[in-house]
């Protein structure tokens, strides 16, 4: 596909004529001067790729009629969701989504444990991110951001069929990448610079959960929520 800014977000695109909303048509028309009978190209977040063209240069709202369509592009045979606990620094977080859309994901929820010392996100502006960071490294499936969930809460859930590990330092863990099974879908559970509580991790072990390390370094949340995510690719690949 084309660089970042000639790639134009537009979910639930339909057969014939669209839209563009108010900000990518802004940008199409008023930054990059894109005029009637213009080819773009778009992505609808759900894998499908769309060569377009312009039919009305409006700025407020851009129409388009779709020439050709390409869909699961970039499709995965495996499933990552990472549940990891946002940091006191949400700049940091926010460096997490970017580069693990980058990377390619599929799933992330903010998860808050007992040590957590954030336990609200701007869903607008982390949206916002995961647009950007799709378009920028040309893929066309958006990560589904879920809301903010605890521990306890996301234990109950049922992940049926799914890999399931709970990263925490510890000598007696094995890696990540000696655990993961190349091909299936899996959950991973990261916490805070504070650690999961050892409530938290026996919870998770009651629940089939596996201990795992991310290496021999102690790291940062959000570099190991990039790791995670990294680890999962280099073994599928």
């Amino acid at each position: 596909m084309k660089k970042d800014n000639e790639i134009f977000y537009a979910p639930g695109i339909l057969a014939g004529y669209n839209f563009l909303d108010d900000i990518q048509s802004s940008h199409c028309v008023r930054v990059l001067r894109h005029s009637a009978g213009d080819e773009i190209n778009l992505v609808d977040g759900k894998g499908g790729v769309y060569s377009a063209t312009i039919t009305s240069a409006n700025a407020k709202k851009c129409e388009f009629e779709i020439i050709n369509k390409i869909e699961n592009f970039g499709k995965r045979d495996f499933h990552i969701h990472i549940a990891i606990a946002p940091t006191k620094n949400i700049d940091r977080f926010e460096w997490f989504l970017e580069k693990v859309t980058e990377i390619g994901i599929d799933e992330i929820t903010p998860l808050i444990s007992e040590h957590s010392e954030r336990r609200k996100i701007n869903d607008e502006r982390c949206e916002k991110i995961l647009v950007a960071a799709m378009k920028q490294s040309g893929r066309a499936y958006l990560p589904k951001l879920n809301k903010v969930t605890s521990v306890k809460d996301i234990l109950l859930k049922n992940f049926k069929s799914h890999h399931l590990f709970i990263c925490h330092w510890s000598e007696e863990n094995e890696d990540l990448k000696n655990s993961y099974q190349k091909g299936t879908d899996t959950v991973i559970l990261i916490g805070p610079e504070g650690d999961f509580t050892e409530n938290e991790i026996s919870l998770a072990i009651d629940k089939e959960f596996k201990p795992v390390n991310l290496g021999a370094s102690r790291l940062r949340t959000e570099t190991a929520g990039m790791v995670a995510c990294d680890t999962i690719h280099f073994v599928n690949d």
